[in-house]
């Protein structure tokens, strides 16, 4: 079954039969390939179902995947604090906040001023809290920085505290105070 046009080449010599046939069979395989058989309600429904399930399941992957990566980043904090923890064996008691509430932890003196410098900082480790010291405060910074619960050695000043910090400078405090 061939078009018009197809038979004119044919008798003008501008194409080969062969080649014609090729053509003819080319075209009913497009044919039958483009119109394919209207799905039925259950097979709509069966691959509806299946997409869906196979969305919550990339849904639920991607949840278990970003709670085992939060688990790895606990243990390397966890591992980071182990390694590079600095005994405390002072008598003066260092006071900090965190969350609201007031928390201490037992340091010298030499301790305390470089936790004023920012040399030390102060880490969450399990229920208590350790000394650190700057270079394994910046590991830790790169994982979760809420971990560090306390660090002079950041500046995060606000334009308010700003416009505090000038009218509180006419004022002097002592040296030796510590609370």
């Amino acid at each position: 079954m061939r078009n018009p046009l197809q038979d004119q080449l044919l008798k003008a010599g501008l194409v080969k039969k062969g080649k014609v046939a090729q053509v003819v069979r080319e075209q009913t395989k497009q044919r039958q390939g483009k119109a394919p058989a209207p799905a039925s309600t259950e097979q709509v429904d069966a691959q509806r179902l299946q997409a869906e399930r196979a969305e919550r399941d990339r849904a639920l992957a991607a949840e278990h995947n970003a709670q085992i990566r939060a688990n790895e980043l606990r243990a390397q904090i966890r591992q980071i604090v182990e390694a590079h923890k600095i005994k405390r064996d002072g008598e003066l008691t260092y006071r900090f906040t965190v969350e609201d509430k007031i928390q201490s932890v037992l340091v010298n003196e030499a301790q305390r001023t470089q936790l004023a410098k920012g040399t030390l900082v102060i880490a969450r480790h399990d229920q208590g809290f350790e000394l650190l010291p700057r270079a394994a405060a910046e590991k830790i910074y790169a994982r979760d920085a809420t971990a560090i619960v306390l660090d002079h050695g950041v500046t995060t000043a606000s334009n308010a505290a700003d416009t505090d910090d000038e009218y509180y400078k006419q004022f002097q405090v002592p040296d030796d105070l510590t609370w």
